[in-house]
């Protein structure tokens, strides 16, 4: 079971958590060839880039700083190097499909076809729709646990474990929210911030995962527990951020704390009486079960839609049920309290 789990969690995570630069197709000594080509005439057969007048620098060759490219284009990189880049490779893709190959990938991405300056639209509109279902999930739960379920005398919940779930849909909206920008426009500010949110969900959530299969409810044995994690996930993000964007290294801290809070929530759903276990079972094969997508990383479909595409939409049913199982575990453990305190 650990096999198939690392198995898993590496192909999606590699996904995820990074790429190599070296690619067959900027390799590619005809593509490669455009490219030069398009930086020092500002063409690609007869489409031409008028912000080509700039160096790659950023200054310009024939004019004073203020003929600069203004803030707002740079940060949709359509400059001259990333649009010599793309014009280049579809150029090259559409010579390779003539010639009966097959797409490749150029600085560790599929082709993917722009839409509106987005680099890859349907993976943003997924992520999109994965944060819209984690709001929607914790604005439920809010409304339950607050106004649904019955409160102490000091208007507290019941449940002992409000405040770990309010904290986890804040990481899950920010991950899911850099997730979007990320596949929209691929820089390292943008890198850094995907990587960085979901290293911080993953290691949040081996946390919860803790807290809730040993039932830690006393708040000094939470923060023992919650320390050493807390301190392990911080150092790694500042290591990636202002040492060294490791992948490799990242990688396998990643797949390491997906497998731990994976096989603790198999095992607790195996050993517990919990009424809604079923919904946790289901979770956790039915997310490594669309995680294989990731395994047949195939070209994107017309340019748009890719495994990881298709991942990012298997999650959007699965955090519907997750925070079903929330809810039902707020339900239940409130429950079990009243009938304790009477």
């Amino acid at each position: 079971m650990a096999r198939c789990c690392l198995i898993v969690f590496f192909a999606a995570l590699s996904s995820l958590f990074g790429v190599l630069n070296a690619s067959p197709g900027d390799a590619d000594p005809i593509y490669k060839a455009c490219v030069e080509q398009c930086e020092k005439t500002g063409c690609v057969g007869s489409k031409c880039f008028q912000h080509c007048n700039f160096s790659s620098d950023k200054n310009p060759t024939d004019g004073p700083w203020f003929l600069q490219e203004p803030l707002y284009l740079r940060w949709k990189q359509w400059d001259c190097h990333s649009d010599c880049r793309y014009h280049c490779m579809l150029v090259r893709e559409e010579e390779r499909e003539k010639l009966g190959d097959r797409p490749v990938k150029y600085h560790g991405k599929w082709p993917f076809r722009r839409v509106y300056g987005i680099q890859e639209p349907v993976s943003v509109a997924l992520s999109a729709l994965n944060l819209a279902m984690q709001f929607h999930g914790w604005v439920s739960f809010f409304i339950l646990v607050n106004y649904n379920l019955p409160l102490r005398p000091n208007r507290k919940t019941y449940y002992e474990y409000t405040g770990l779930w309010h904290i986890y849909a804040i990481i899950s909206m920010n991950a899911w929210f850099w997730s979007a920008v990320f596949h929209s426009r691929d820089v390292d500010l943008t890198e850094k911030l995907d990587y960085s949110s979901g290293v911080a969900l993953l290691g949040y959530s081996l946390l919860l995962a803790i807290l809730r299969a040993f039932s830690v409810k006393d708040e000094a044995a939470r923060v023992m527990v919650a320390a050493p994690l807390v301190a392990f996930v911080t150092t790694h993000i500042l290591y990636l951020n202002f040492y060294q964007l490791d992948y490799g290294l990242n990688m396998k801290v990643c797949v390491a704390m997906g497998i731990a809070q994976f096989l603790l929530w198999a095992v607790w759903a195996g050993i517990t009486q919990h009424p809604s276990r079923w919904k946790l079972w289901v979770v956790v094969i039915g997310g490594g079960i669309a995680m294989l997508l990731e395994m047949y990383d195939f070209p994107p479909f017309r340019g748009y839609v890719d495994a990881h595409a298709l991942w990012h939409g298997t999650t959007i049913p699965l955090t519907y049920l997750w925070w079903s199982f929330i809810k039902d575990d707020s339900e239940f453990r409130t429950s079990a309290l009243i009938k304790k305190a009477k």
